[in-house]
């Protein structure tokens, strides 16, 4: 293959790279099937793809500075994880090299039009939440353009996970985004699993779907209260938090770690939860169950708070095309895809307003789906053993599993004593914070904290 032509009509999931060459993902929505496509980059060069699919864009930017592989004729490439504060460039390279002493400051999109003037946001903020830079070029109180800066909290992951087996290197993988901890696991796992040939016992499987579920479920209680905060109605803000803490407290009873933390392993998961911790675990469901209907009343009862989420950061229908975004954010605005179709037949919810109103209520919609399917998966638990040992073989494999943003992916190669030679995990929030950009233009700036809480986007996610 010498370019990426042959993925038109395609879903464009990821792209990452190794020393001399560059792979990526994407999704056959018909199908649906995840299909990978490598490129020769021993040049140092390799076709962009930002042109024929736009959220490449920052993933091209991130392949330069990790790798040191510049995308030809790509549409943008200013730094994205380097701020020039590295002390070696390209650090996953073959021929990393020092930093230039003096740094490098990062550069923005110039300021254009009569009257528009920056507001700078960030990257440390008011509030306990992580590190990202926002600026604004405004008109007056409107937005006219927002561009995003991640980055600041760089971890070094890829790297870290190089040479370790997958059980030692799971726990990198669960802390890419600490609310996502499940879902990035399972991703994982099942990529650890899938290149080394290994096969879940049927409870291993059962029980790692309900912690997905309820993983899905405390973020979705946690971001409709949020919500509902920002826009200073805190009394459903409050009793969206009663029902995440009853919630969470039971999980630390049953699988010992409030956000299940470190609970999935390569080869099953890490606990067997009790019978008991597990009745008390469907008590708070079904408590959930029933409080879930009359606080969506409460939602569409009060006008003034109607009145700040609907019409309120709309995604353009053309870019929620171009960019296929999964999770809440494309269901939202009409595109049905979610990983768990890959596992079989499953009827999600789907709205198509796009706006914030819709995102909160497509949370409220999953939440109830996501009560269902952990009644069908609770009462029929299957007996027996919930891990098995990784076969210590080579292989290669890419995995999806659907976080309550979305779908998250895990990429491996192990070799022939089963260690890893390379790594890729990518969050679903890469999609996602573009899409905010987008989504705020025409929206006053008072109402940026509203709408971006309604995507919620993985700082940490995208830092690697």
């Amino acid at each position: 293959m010498s370019d990426w032509s042959s993925f038109e009509g395609y879903d464009f999931l990821a792209l990452w790279a190794e020393p001399g060459r560059v792979h990526a993902a994407f999704l056959d929505p018909e199908t649906p099937a995840v299909q990978t496509a490598t490129l020769p980059a021993e040049t140092g060069q390799y076709p962009a793809l930002s042109p024929r699919f736009p959220a490449a864009a920052w993933f091209e930017r991130s392949i330069r500075d990790l790798w040191g592989l510049e995308a030809e004729g790509a549409a943008d490439l200013r730094p994205w994880l380097d701020h020039g504060l590295w002390p070696i460039r390209a650090p996953l390279s073959r021929s990393a090299s020092r930093h230039s002493p003096v740094q490098e400051l990062p550069e923005f999109l110039p300021v254009e039009g009569e009257g528009i003037h920056r507001i700078p946001v960030g990257p440390i903020h008011a509030g306990v939440i992580e590190a990202g830079h926002f600026r604004f070029h405004v008109q007056g109180e409107t937005i006219v353009r927002l561009e995003a800066r991640l980055g600041y909290k760089h971890k070094g992951v890829l790297a870290l996970m190089l040479g370790k087996s997958p059980r030692a290197a799971m726990r990198f993988a669960a802390r890419l985004s600490g609310d996502t901890t499940v879902a990035h696991s399972i991703a994982f796992a099942r990529a650890a699993e899938s290149a080394s040939g290994a096969e879940l016992p049927p409870r291993a499987v059962a029980l790692r779907a309900a912690m997905l579920e309820l993983e899905r479920l405390h973020n979705h209680l946690n971001d409709m209260g949020f919500l509902a905060k920002d826009a200073a109605f805190t009394p459903l803000s409050a009793q969206f938090g009663l029902l995440r803490e009853a919630l969470l407290r039971v999980l630390a009873q049953c699988f010992g770690h409030r956000l299940m933390m470190d609970r999935i392993i390569p080869g099953g998961v890490a606990l067997d939860p009790e019978d008991a911790s597990l009745d008390r675990l469907r008590t708070v469901l079904a408590e959930i169950g029933r409080e879930l209907p009359g606080l969506l009343a409460i939602y569409e009862g009060h006008a003034s708070l109607q009145d700040r989420m609907m019409g309120t950061g709309i995604i353009p229908p053309a870019l929620v095309a171009a960019f296929a975004p999964g999770g809440v954010v494309g269901r939202s605005a009409g595109r049905p895809f979610d990983a768990r179709l890959l596992d079989g037949p499953i009827t999600v919810p789907l709205r198509t307003g796009g706006d914030v109103d819709a995102r909160w209520r497509q949370r409220h919609d999953e939440a109830l789906h996501s009560l269902a399917l952990l009644d069908a998966i609770l009462s029929a638990l299957p007996s027996g053993p919930v891990t098995i040992p990784l076969p210590q073989r080579g292989g290669e494999a890419v995995a999806l599993a659907e976080g309550f943003r979305g779908e998250c992916l895990a990429w491996l190669r192990l070799d022939d004593g089963g260690l890893i030679e390379a790594a890729f995990l990518r969050d679903p929030s890469w999609l996602h914070w573009p899409l905010l950009e987008a989504a705020v233009i025409g929206n006053i700036v008072a109402d940026f904290p509203l709408i971006n809480k309604s995507f919620n986007g993985s700082y940490s996610g995208c830092d690697l």
